[in-house]
């Protein structure tokens, strides 16, 4: 595949665990955990074919809402995916970060997630970004509230505030906007997922859930994406 073409970065909304295990008449938390195991076998597919960033919505702001049995239950599978995943992304050289306000997780789950970036820190292949307790609001909150700092300290002028500038303060900084964003489960909106970095993103939505996703429908969906034309804004 030519790298003009090739997708660089490519971001997920792996929407439709919960439907999935409804459909089949099971329990809301095996969704989530069939899920866990496609992003697995997706992302490992993703660095063997060369994708330099891999980035999902793992979790929310907004999924807080959802029942407390879930909730608890989601946490706890990203827990144990963190603590096993770790040692299997650091053998097939997969960086792992967290992008979200992870300051008002449970502490072992912060630390599940502190001694899996540190342990995949120095790996080469692609760098898979879990967006966890993330909303793209929120993250544009928080950016302008460190640039309205740096502003108060003087260690930055009103004038300088460029895009870059804020691109910098975001959980996405000195990582290239995604090439190409997919959403599963037939849904057609992003969700507050990126909102800042999808702007000039091409969009596939595909109608099957997040648990059915395939190699072979990522190599669909690379192949939808080399025949659009990014025009940028230009001609």
């Amino acid at each position: 595949m030519s790298e003009e073409i090739f997708p660089e970065h490519i971001a997920i909304i792996m929407d439709g665990n919960r439907r999935w295990a409804k459909k089949r008449m099971l329990p809301i938390k095996m969704g989530h955990k069939e899920g866990a195991k496609t992003l697995e076998k997706i992302v490992r597919y993703a660095n063997k074919i060369g994708v330099k960033y891999f980035t999902v919505y793992a979790f929310s702001t907004e999924n807080w809402k959802r029942s407390d049995e879930e909730v608890t239950a989601l946490m706890d599978l990203l827990k144990t995916y963190l603590d096993e995943y770790s040692k299997r992304a650091d053998s097939e050289n997969i960086k792992v970060k967290i992008w979200g306000d992870v300051t008002v997780l449970r502490e072992d789950l912060q630390k599940s997630i502190f001694e899996c970036e540190e342990r995949t820190k120095n790996n080469t292949g692609v760098n898979f970004n879990i967006c966890l307790n993330y909303g793209g609001r929120d993250e544009m909150v928080k950016a302008t509230r460190k640039i309205a700092s740096q502003v108060k300290e003087g260690t930055l002028k009103i004038e300088d505030i460029t895009e870059d500038v804020i691109s910098q303060n975001l959980y996405s900084k000195d990582v290239p906007d995604p090439d190409l964003m997919i959403r599963t489960s037939g849904e057609l909106r992003t969700s507050g997922f990126l909102l800042w970095q999808l702007s000039y993103t091409e969009f596939i939505f595909l109608d099957k859930y997040w648990p059915d996703f395939t190699e072979k429908d990522l190599d669909e969906c690379i192949e939808i994406y080399k025949k659009r034309n990014r025009k940028f804004g230009g001609k």
